[in-house]
């Protein structure tokens, strides 16, 4: 596996669970540009 030792414009987390699933990306200085719960689906 790979590790990246530098900084990226923005940075992507996902939270899964069994029905649904929370995306949050955030740029370098740590900002939340996008918070939001998806419903999951088969």
């Amino acid at each position: 596996m790979n590790f990246y030792h530098s900084t990226h414009r923005h940075y992507c987390g996902i939270d899964l669970h069994a029905r649904s699933l929370y995306v949050c990306i955030l740029n370098q200085a740590g900002e939340v540009l996008l918070h939001k719960e998806i419903k999951a689906q088969p």
